[in-house]
């Protein structure tokens, strides 16, 4: 079992699992669906085609920086009435709620080690512009990782691989938060696609919450 890393770090991120209409969320870590979505866009995989191989993968998640949440205040004309007609006359408020100055190690993990190889070589050369929940939201930094393809299991990757940043001032040496996708337990996610994106159906799946120690850059 082996395990694609890569690296979700910018100025913004948002990954919304439940907006609807005028309020577009986001959670404190990014979605399976944000992120097979970057996937995607990586092998450039259009909104109508299956994704089942991708949506099969067990992702985890390490928090190396938590993001500060922030509210947008934004305006929206022309928007759907009941009958389907847009009211041009009518100005609603949007808020968009998003994470500043975030940091996460994502590992996706397994069998098809072909597929996994293919991911990394398409998160070096895209095929369309990577966006982190956003298409304004650019990474920062590569998401690709020269060394992201790993023989270990999820947790192990995760836990191996050097911190992303270093830590803040009175956080040295504290464990970093991490999910791991898990087939039995764990607080529900309604963010697993079970159709092509186009669709818009998600289902969900749980995923375990803890922490791990990870090395310092200095210590690689």
């Amino acid at each position: 079992m082996a395990t694609l890393l890569m690296r979700l770090q910018g100025p913004l991120q948002s990954w919304g699992t439940t907006s609807r209409f005028d309020e577009r969320d986001t959670q404190l870590e990014p979605s399976k669906s944000g992120v097979l979505g970057l996937v995607c866009a990586a092998l450039g995989r259009d909104r109508g085609e299956p994704l089942a191989d991708l949506a099969a993968l067990r992702m985890g998640v390490r928090i190396d920086r938590e993001g500060l949440p922030m509210r947008d205040y934004q305006t929206a004309t022309g928007v759907l009435l009941a009958s389907g007609k847009p009211d041009l006359r009518r100005t609603v408020v949007s808020p968009r709620f998003y994470l500043a100055d975030a940091a996460f190690l994502v590992g996706l993990e397994g069998e098809d080690e072909a597929l996994l190889a293919r991911i990394h070589a398409a998160l070096r050369v895209p095929f369309w512009p990577l966006a982190l929940g956003r298409k304004s939201f650019v990474s920062g930094l590569p998401v690709w990782l020269a060394d992201g393809l790993s023989p270990l299991p999820l947790g192990q990757a995760l836990a191996g691989y050097p911190r992303l940043t270093p830590a803040r001032r009175g956080e040295e040496g504290q464990p970093l938060r991490c999910l791991l996708e898990d087939e039995r337990e764990g607080a529900i996610r309604l963010d697993q696609p079970v159709a092509p994106f186009a669709e818009r159906r998600f289902g969900p799946r749980f995923v375990k919450s803890g922490v791990l120690h990870a090395p310092d850059q200095t210590d690689a």
